[in-house]
This record gives structure tokens, sequence and C-alpha cells, in this order.
């Protein structure tokens, strides 16, 4: 029950060389999230200008409506992944559905995502959102499923977290059943949110393509929350007004954010991190194979393996060690406080 929570950038850098197997500095991870941020910021603005005589989603008139949508939306992008050769869409896997939160649920959604993503022993159960009435005044993420649920069940469900857990847990591997990294969950969540936006998903929706793009924005400022708060450098107060002004988001989502961050150090930073070098893995993957190379096939070995961290999935996919050598020497590294 301690109140301080600032690690310092010594015990920072040897958890990330040494638990989160990432091979960068934090001086590395602040740039790149600070090119990822302008890069997600320049993209939003020439959508929002393009759009700019399209009017807003309306949002859901009742939860029941946003449920049938969210069904109907969750099959229909199973059936995009197949269609367009993305990756394999496995027979036995359930679905990601919605339901109205329950009065048990509701006073603990502060503590993170209201989720039911099943386990290794349930994978013949589908797995649940718990959602609340479709309203204006809804916090972040939930306002945004209630104008288009797809951006949420991509990241949260198919082809994100229930899809690449429920994979993982089906692998024969029982370490590779087991072991959680958040790096990598993380990071194939926000990979595949650009992943469909790039395939086509909402070529038909332009202010869907909006959150998507606002989400990226969102996971860049996490990563110099996410070190900021870890090296001391700010308060929660501080972080949240930060988030609250940079993304914009409201308040309510950006406290609950800078303090589950704060005591969570290396989790904000996964998103962006694990996307990036996701995104190097398969670039190098494709200049590796050439003509041979298969984005369904290494898809479907990522999603299979995404509890083991990139660093070895692309050792043993490519026969590369570079990232796990670079580990062994940011592990004894000196850190420079990032400015």
């Amino acid at each position: 029950m301690q109140t301080a929570f600032a690690i310092g950038p010594q015990n920072y850098q040897w958890f990330l060389a040494n638990v989160a197997l990432v091979p960068h500095s934090p001086e590395q991870l602040m740039a790149q999230g600070n090119q990822a941020s302008n890069r997600a910021v320049a993209w939003e603005t020439l959508e929002q200008n393009r759009n700019r005589e399209v009017p807003p989603l309306p949002v859901f008139e009742s939860a029941e409506r946003q449920i049938q949508a969210s069904f109907l939306k969750e099959n229909e992008i199973r059936a995009f992944l197949e269609s367009k050769d993305l990756m394999t869409v496995p027979d036995w896997l359930m679905h990601y559905r919605n339901r109205l939160m329950p009065a048990h649920v509701e006073p603990l959604a502060f503590m993170g995502v209201t989720d039911d993503l099943t386990s290794e022993t349930l994978l013949d159960e589908d797995a649940y959102s718990y959602i609340r009435e479709p309203s204006d005044t809804l916090p972040y993420f939930a306002l945004s499923a209630a104008r288009d649920p797809r951006p949420l069940i991509i990241h949260e469900g198919v082809p994100g977290h229930y899809f690449q857990l429920a994979l993982s847990w089906a692998n024969p591997n029982p370490i590779r059943r087991r072991y959680i990294d958040s790096s990598v969950n993380e990071g194939i969540g926000f990979y595949v949110e650009e992943l469909l936006l790039q395939a086509g998903l909402f070529d038909f929706s332009p202010r869907s393509r909006e959150i998507i793009y606002n989400f990226m924005r969102l996971r860049a400022l996490r990563v110099e929350v996410d070190i900021r708060l870890a090296i001391g450098d700010f308060t929660i107060e501080q972080a949240a007004d930060y988030l609250a002004r940079a993304v914009p988001m409201d308040r309510e989502t950006a406290l609950e954010e800078a303090v589950f961050f704060a005591f969570n150090p290396g989790q904000a930073i996964s998103y962006q991190v694990g996307k990036l070098q996701i995104m190097r893995f398969l670039a190098d993957a494709k200049l590796e194979r050439g003509e041979e190379f298969s984005l369904r096939e290494f898809h479907d070995f990522l999603m299979r393996n995404g509890n083991v961290p990139i660093a070895l999935q692309r050792w043993e996919y490519l026969g590369s060690d570079d990232e796990v050598l670079r580990l062994d020497a940011l592990g004894g590294k000196a850190v420079t406080v990032p400015q």
C-alpha cells in the first residue's frame, strides 16, 4: 500500500532489458513515442480535414442495439480477415460479444477493461465485453464503442486480445500457453488496429478512421507517460493532465490511466513498442523471404506464439538473434534520463 511509485531510471532500464525483453533504451523509446505521436496527429488532422462535410457518428439508441451491432461486426471482421488472406480464423474459435454490465461489476470498472476473455480451460465459451448504456457522456473508450464497436472489437476481441490469447492457450507447448508478456500482447492489439485500417476495413466509414488515428495518438503518448512516471518526472496528476490535454480525452479516463500506469511500470509502453517490434519483424521477414513470404503464415505464427516476446519470436522465425544480443548489451548499460 505504498504511495511512492517511481522506480528510477536504472531500475527501469534493468526491467526493460531483463524482464520485458525490449531491445531499446528509455531514450530510444521516448524518441519512438514522439515520432509516432507526431505521425498520429498529422494523419488524424488530415482525416478530419477530409471528413469536414461528413456528419459525426451517432450513438446507439440502446445497449441492445449496440450488442446486436457488435455481434454482426465481429462476424464481418472474421470474414474480412479470411477474405483478404490476412490470417486464419480457426473454426473452433468462439466469439467476442457484448453484454450489459452487471451491477456487481460496475464498481470495479475503474480497475481496468471490463472484459471476460475466458482462459485455457474455457476455450469452448464465448468471451464478453461488459458495456454501459450508450450515451454522449460516456468515457473515452466506451464512447467510441457506442459509436462504432469495431475499433475496440479489433483490439480487445478479434483479431486482438481474445483471438491471440485463445490461439496461444491452444498452443501445444504448455510454457507458451501460460507465459504472458504485455509488450507483445498489447503490441498485437495495437498493431491489428492499423492493420485493418490499412487493409480497407474502414474504407467506407470515414469517422471510424478518425477513431483509429486518435487511438494511435493515445498509445504513442503513453510511452512518454510510462517513462516519466517510472523515472519520477511525472506525478499522477501531471500525467492525467497531460493525457487529458494531448489526446484529448475525458479527465476520468485520463486519471484512471495515470493511476494504473504509475503502479505498473512498463505496461503503457507495451502498445507502441510492441507494435513497432512487430512491424520490424514483418519487414525483415518479407525482405528475407521475398516472393515466398506469406502474410497469412506470418500472422498465424505471431498469433499462435503471441505470449512470447517478439525478440524471441524473431529469433525462432528468422534465425536472427540480433535483438537478443542487444538485450544482453542493454542489461548493463548506464542510463541517461530522457529530456
